[in-house]
């Protein structure tokens, strides 16, 4: 098993061992509220995982007794030159830094999990829908916070919560800044599993996911994301497109040779595909 750590910066640690790869918000005395610092950690974090073609499966964590409980407002406030800058990006016309924050993990060839306990509030939220899974403990306190200051969710929350609930849910969630427990966002439709040790409870869904060629995960879930918004003449295009890729892939004749022969499966080759 090779295992690597890796700071990326002291808000954000990368752990690698056996394929999979653990992000961890590394700011426990303040919940894990992100800063300008923490923005550009999880952001670097998700470049360095892109360029590993063994990672197959990341956990999206945070030390201490919250996920990430949203802006660090006085910090932010307070530094003055970096908000300035978070201003300007407001006018730029392509994806910003911000909605990096929680998109850049869909941008991933792999499947990206968030293990939410304690608090996932504004930012934390948003940095949670990024990804592809969500798994919370029953009793964690999730909320679309941006309209407690005055503001609204600009880290890539639309995009995501039109994915998972209808729009009068996203409403009240956006217009209310409503905090709900673990429990009741599944049964919104905002998390995909409730457990009380999310990390325990991901393992079987690691296991199966190993299992599979990782070229077919990251097709599938390319293809998904991009054909679920589009027209049938589209998302029929993004099938045959994808499935043209799984041909050329050699882990397609692995995964039938897993699949028929008996004895010690042949190991997957890395990942083929990157977008």
């Amino acid at each position: 098993m090779n295992a690597a750590t890796e700071l990326i910066d002291e808000r954000v640690r990368l752990d690698v061992a056996d394929g999979i790869a653990h992000v961890t918000l590394a700011r426990p005395d303040k919940h894990n509220a992100m800063d300008f610092r923490m923005l550009k950690a999880v952001v670097a974090a998700q470049a360095r995982i892109h360029r590993d073609a063994n990672i197959r499966v990341v956990l999206l964590r945070g030390e201490g007794p919250s996920f990430c409980a949203g802006l660090d407002v006085k910090s932010v406030l307070g530094d003055k030159r970096a908000a300035l800058w978070g201003f300007v990006r407001l006018f730029a016309p392509s994806r910003n830094i911000f909605q990096q924050w929680s998109l850049g993990w869909r941008d991933l060839p792999v499947p990206v999990v968030a293990l939410i306990h304690g608090n996932c509030l504004g930012a934390g939220m948003q940095l949670a829908l990024g990804a592809d899974l969500r798994i919370t403990t029953p009793d964690a306190r999730l909320a679309v916070m941006e309209a407690k200051w005055g503001l609204v969710p600009d880290m890539g929350g639309t995009v995501l919560l039109r994915e998972l609930v209808p729009i009068d849910i996203a409403k009240r969630l956006t217009l209310t800044a409503e905090v709900i427990s673990g429990a009741d966002a599944l049964a919104l439709g905002l998390v995909t599993e409730v457990a009380d040790d999310p990390l325990v409870a991901v393992q079987p869904l690691i296991a199966n996911i190993r299992e599979r060629s990782p070229d077919a995960v990251a097709a599938g879930k390319f293809l998904l994301q991009r054909a679920w918004p589009s027209s049938e003449w589209a998302a029929l295009a993004e099938e045959r497109k994808r499935q043209r890729q799984m041909f050329r892939s050699p882990n397609l004749r692995i995964a039938a040779k897993r699949n028929l022969a008996e004895g010690d499966p042949p190991a997957y080759l890395p990942r083929k595909i990157g977008r």
